[in-house]
């Protein structure tokens, strides 16, 4: 089973005539759906708010099949983000994450909600905010005791936080300890990891950790699978019209996982010794999961389905 830790989030995304759509988000809940879709077993562990949002999240995770770990909703209200869009689909975000349902839980009773089996733990985002943090990473050693993989996706957001630097400090604390990371090129720069070649920079993040693999996305260059001994690197597939990018990054890592489970590597015994055959098939089963989702509006994960289809339709199927 997949377990997520992090945050469910209403993001308020800015339209043409000026006004807001509510659209269910936040990136480790849209992980969870994007790998739920894919047909994998998934289970949320952060409570959900009794307000209407909430309800709209039970709703949707539930159809699914997320498991929602958390025995009762909070009384707290449903977080915010405000999200407006560039001239190519490009969001920004403003947080509103005050007394919010899916922080309204402590180490020992998510601790407690972990279900048997784990097979993998995945967080990221706004849980690797230092106030969260200390939380999270032992949540996550928790779950790493339990056997499980270890995934996490930086996706810095320094608007929500004062200070960058201590951010950083404690999103590099969390990536030593994940065995699959995805960062962008983004996310290299905030964690102060420059370099004139951003796969050189990513790299670095082997360096005294757990990795197994990483994953670079370059926006509209593509993305590239790194390992310890080798790497692989795809364009962004053919065919590719962008609506909005929310989410894409949350669908390229479940894609990422999907694909890695499909091949029967999802395990630490496995990750080592991935061929480059599967790197590749992995790679671009994430590249197509994320370019289905900026297709549509919002976040909004494919199928297993779609992908296999889109795979087949593009060329790309292998």
């Amino acid at each position: 089973m997949v377990v997520t830790y992090g945050e469910a989030l209403v993001d308020l995304i800015e339209q043409l005539d000026g006004s807001f759509a509510a659209i269910l988000g936040g990136s480790v809940c849209n992980f969870t759906l994007a790998v739920a879709r894919q047909g994998l077993p998934a289970a949320y562990l952060n409570p959900l708010s009794n307000d209407s949002f909430g309800a709209r999240f039970v709703d949707q995770l539930g159809a699914a099949g997320v498991v929602l770990a958390a025995p009762q909703r909070s009384l707290l209200p449903t977080a915010l983000a405000v999200v407006t869009l560039d001239a190519h689909g490009v969001p920004s975000y403003a947080f509103h994450r005050a007394l919010v349902a899916d922080r309204d839980i402590t180490l020992a009773q998510a601790v407690a909600t972990l279900p048997p089996a784990i097979t993998l733990f995945h967080t990221g985002g706004l849980a690797l905010v230092p106030a969260d943090l200390d939380v999270t990473l032992g949540v996550a050693a928790a779950a790493a005791a339990a056997g499980a993989l270890i995934s996490i996706d930086a996706n810095l957001r320094p608007l929500a936080v004062p200070d960058l630097a201590l951010y950083a400090a404690g999103v590099r604390r969390a990536l030593a300890l994940a065995h699959l990371i995805k960062v962008s090129e983004e996310d290299l720069l905030y964690l102060g990891l420059q370099d004139a070649d951003p796969v050189v920079a990513a790299r670095t993040l082997f360096d005294g950790s757990a990795a197994q693999l990483v994953a670079l996305t370059l926006g509209g260059q593509g993305a590239v699978l790194l390992a310890r001994s080798g790497q692989v690197a795809l364009p962004v597939p053919p065919g590719v019209s962008v609506v909005d990018t929310v989410g894409a990054g949350d669908c390229f890592q479940a894609g990422l996982v999907a694909s890695l489970h499909q091949a029967g590597a999802l395990t630490l015994d496995a990750l080592p010794g991935l061929d480059p055959g599967t790197l590749t098939r992995a790679l671009r089963y994430a590249l197509a999961t994320a370019s289905i989702d900026v297709m549509r509006k919002g976040c909004n994960p494919p199928l297993r389905e779609e992908v296999e289809d889109f795979l087949t339709t593009t060329g790309a199927a292998a």
